[in-house]
């Protein structure tokens, strides 16, 4: 059955990367399947669409092979998503689909990719069963899971004493394996989790019973298990009811860059996230942000945006090195040698994929600055930990991914 309109969004020919690349016979095609009109579009959507095109563009004119790059709109649909994956796959010649953010989505992809024999790069992906009991052997997680924002913000938290805890959770894999994560994290600090409170996704926009439910257990920290519009909206309603005021903290579990623009300093100041990514880092994460400025149209770069670069970048890289012919028959063979290579790209700097295809990338923890210490729009986060990539990666013994051989 075709695909609405409606669910899958083509930029037409805005979609290949320009130049002498497009005028190339065959162009190896990349599908970017994000969320595009929901809850997660300010984190993904079109930033992820640009981070890919900008690796794409950069690969291209470095080795003149042809690359195209489309982009297709998942809704937080698992079965629009499969169904998009599917054409693409079958009929549209798609090798590799890339961001995936909503867990859900993504794992349903993964299991068709493996059976097609296509790759996945997850970078908008955050649940650990992605490189646990689901992994797949044609997938990669590329920016971030729940066990780092969990150890990198969680543990953090309950060390400084903030040692009861209640969640607000998305009601999905994403939320369940955030919640499961920091959960493991503050009971190993000698902290007590009170309860959680599930909620609909993506269809709720008023947190007020969940957050004067948890008020009801008088905990010293909101755990918030969810992510863009939602996680906005829980902070301006915990605001809105005074329950900061009366000593409780909320712990974003993740919160980005665009969150803290969205909410404004005044409102945002102190809190605490964690990131793989930040634009103002480093120099070389400062020289892709700049790169990559004109695709944005003023948004700020986000790390699902730099993870779509890095993992787009990466498997260019192994297909030119596999030669495309025999990458476009096997994606398996290109995941493998995306795994044997390092990995290095101005977003990420050096690094490694593991066997269970978890990129191994260091656990930012910061802190949102207050409005005197900014000294510009996007000017909002100050570093305060890091937690090297080794340590922000669940352990591969512990992760259960079936392939893998202890």
């Amino acid at each position: 059955m075709p695909l609405q309109r409606r669910d899958l969004l083509l930029a037409g020919a805005g979609m290949a990367v320009a130049g002498a690349a497009r005028a190339q016979p065959g162009p190896l095609r990349l599908g970017v399947l994000t969320d595009m009109s929901g809850p997660y579009r300010d984190l993904t959507g079109p930033s992820s669409f640009a981070g890919a095109r900008q690796a794409a563009e950069e690969f291209s004119a470095a080795t003149g092979m042809a690359v195209e790059v489309i982009v297709g709109d998942h809704q937080n649909r698992p079965d629009i998503g499969a169904n998009i994956a599917r054409q693409w796959f079958d009929r549209d010649g798609v090798e590799a689909v890339i961001d995936l953010p909503n867990s859900a989505v993504a794992l349903a992809v993964s299991g068709i990719a493996r059976e097609k024999n296509k790759v996945v790069l997850g970078s908008g992906v955050g649940s650990t069963v992605f490189t646990g009991a689901q992994c797949s052997p044609n997938s990669i997680q590329y920016t971030y899971d729940t066990y780092m924002l969990a150890k990198g913000t969680g543990d953090a938290m309950v060390r400084q004493g903030a040692d009861t805890w209640y969640f607000i959770t998305a009601d999905y894999a994403f939320g369940h394996a955030l919640q499961a994560d920091t959960s493991h994290f503050i009971e190993a600090a000698g902290g007590k989790v009170l309860g959680a409170a599930r909620y609909p996704f993506p269809a709720t926009t008023d947190f007020s019973s969940f957050l004067l439910g948890a008020m009801a257990t008088k905990p010293k920290v909101i755990g918030l298990a969810n992510a863009g519009a939602d996680l906005v909206n829980c902070i301006k309603q915990a605001r809105e009811f005074g329950l900061l005021r009366q000593g409780v903290k909320l712990a974003a579990l993740l919160m980005t860059v665009v969150d803290s623009i969205s909410l404004g300093l005044p409102e945002a100041q102190g809190l605490l996230m964690t990131e793989s990514f930040y634009w103002d880092l480093n120099d070389r994460t400062r020289a892709f942000s700049e790169r990559v400025r004109g695709k944005l149209q003023g948004r700020v770069t986000t790390a699902s945006c730099a993870g779509c670069y890095g993992a787009t970048l990466h498997y260019l890289k192994a297909v030119k090195d596999l030669g495309p012919a025999r990458a476009r028959a096997s994606g398996l063979e290109v995941v493998e040698r995306m795994k044997a290579m390092p990995t290095d790209d101005d977003a990420f700097g050096p690094g490694t994929i593991r066997a269970d295809g978890r990129k191994l990338t260091p656990g930012y923890l910061f802190q949102v600055k207050s409005p005197a210490e900014s000294r510009g729009p996007f000017d909002v986060h100050k570093l305060v930990a890091t937690t090297s990539a080794e340590a922000a990666a669940r352990p591969l013994a512990e992760g259960g991914c079936p392939f893998i051989r202890s």
